[in-house]
């Protein structure tokens, strides 16, 4: 799935990418660049992917994602340390569920949220 991810991407004209996660969640670490407005980016990504899982099998019919999704901007000061959190990411859930890196993420970035509204 991460390698799929990365392809459809890179297919968007984002070259570099960074695919990483665990069972229940991805994080992907990518140069968006100007041609694509977030949420049809984001639309795209998850529509071609799950086309994709649909296609490995009966037990995967239903695949889909979550409605909602997380997008923050990393400045290129900061592009190694989160390549590497990208990268850590079944480490990092030893420790840490996903909804508790949700809300440090949302918390850190100043992004004001509704429990009710955020998970599926």
């Amino acid at each position: 799935m991460h390698a799929y991810l990365a392809t459809i991407i890179r297919g968007l004209d984002s070259p570099w990418v960074v695919v990483g996660g665990v069972a229940d969640h991805v994080h992907i670490l990518f140069d968006m660049g100007k041609m694509h407005a977030p949420v049809k980016f984001v639309e795209q990504v998850k529509r071609e992917s799950s086309k994709f899982v649909k296609t490995l099998g009966d037990k995967y019919e239903r695949f889909y994602w979550q409605r909602g999704y997380g997008m923050f901007s990393v400045g290129p000061a900061h592009r190694a340390e989160t390549e590497a959190y990208v990268r850590g990411q079944e480490e990092h859930h030893r420790t840490k569920t996903f909804q508790e890196e949700f809300r440090t993420l949302l918390k850190q970035y100043g992004i004001a949220y509704d429990e009710q509204y955020v998970w599926d």
